[in-house]
């Protein structure tokens, strides 16, 4: 039986859900930064990228969100339910595939994935045996014998079992061949199309850019920049690049150059600004050849890490 109360009633045709609305969330380890300040929402059905590096406070605020952690300020729901209050009731809608899985290694995976269903109070069989097939999952073997990846499998399974409202990713691919990530990106996009909500939080930019919606960039626990992957891709930065004929002459200055390589005769800057002011101030530069392209999601990354 569908649990009804968990979805925020639609007023009006087109009217956007928020499935997590975040406000000021903030968790500190003593004197220690955790995440700070953080502000954003997830509407119903789309896939939201959350990347930073290592540290950054990806895996806390993931950790906050369910409950795992008590926030230090700030307040978050999802699905309408405070994470703090109501976490126990938001958990049985919610599939979580942390970064690093750890089961029981006398375990056979069947039984393993059956006794995970009985917390949600469902007969996942059917459903168990059609993931597992799909991700050529063994269900008959030991925990212990599996590899990394194949364990991640097992998580994969386990997060998708009982079919979830929102789906929490925590950097989910690691360990899984490329055959597997691509059936997995299929079934983001299958979960996706029956309106099932997904956080993922990854520091593969690529797979960010391929799947997501909308980004959050963290940087030392506080957010940088919330913004939909095409709109940060077209709207940060312009990557031009310039064929030099006399490359030890390629020198000028403009407000709005955040970075510049160079490489044999190419000369590659990322530009922020007017590109007519760039293209007037490259009047003085011998080149034979231009090409001005949008950066990919890794060099809008960079230039908020690389100063």
């Amino acid at each position: 039986m569908t649990d009804r109360s968990i979805r925020t009633p639609v007023i009006g045709e087109g009217t956007k859900v928020n499935i997590v609305n975040v406000r000021q969330l903030t968790k500190m380890y003593g004197n220690n930064r955790g995440i700070s300040d953080l502000t954003f929402s997830i509407d119903e059905g789309e896939i939201f990228g959350f990347i930073g590096p290592n540290g950054a406070g990806k895996s806390t605020t993931i950790r906050t969100l369910l409950n795992f952690v008590y926030p230090t300020g700030g307040s978050a729901t999802i699905f309408g339910k405070d994470i703090v209050k109501q976490s126990k009731e938001i958990r049985r809608h919610v599939g979580y595939l942390p970064s690093e899985v750890s089961y029981y290694d006398d375990m056979k995976v069947i039984d393993l994935l059956a006794y995970s269903a009985k917390f949600y109070g469902k007969d996942a069989g059917k459903r168990i045996r059609k993931l597992a097939d799909r991700l050529d999952l063994d269900l008959g073997r030991k925990i212990e014998d599996l590899s990394f990846g194949n364990r991640k499998k097992v998580g994969i399974v386990q997060a998708l079992l009982h079919e979830p409202k929102l789906l929490i990713l925590d950097e989910p691919t690691s360990g899984l061949d490329p055959l597997v990530q691509h059936t997995f990106f299929e079934l983001l996009r299958e979960e996706r199309e029956k309106g099932v909500t997904v956080f993922f939080s990854s520091h593969i930019l690529s797979e960010v850019q391929k799947m997501c919606d909308r980004v959050a960039i963290i940087k030392e626990g506080r957010l940088v920049q919330v913004e939909t992957v095409d709109h940060l891709i077209r709207n940060q930065v312009k990557k031009v690049t310039l064929f030099l004929d006399e490359p030890d002459q390629a020198t000028f200055r403009l407000d709005g150059i955040v970075r510049r390589e160079m490489t044999g005769d190419a000369l590659t800057v990322y530009f922020k600004g007017d590109i007519k002011a760039l293209l007037d101030a490259l009047r003085t530069v011998p080149f034979r050849d231009i090409r001005i392209e949008e950066p990919t999601l890794e060099e809008v990354f960079m230039h908020y890490y690389v100063k």
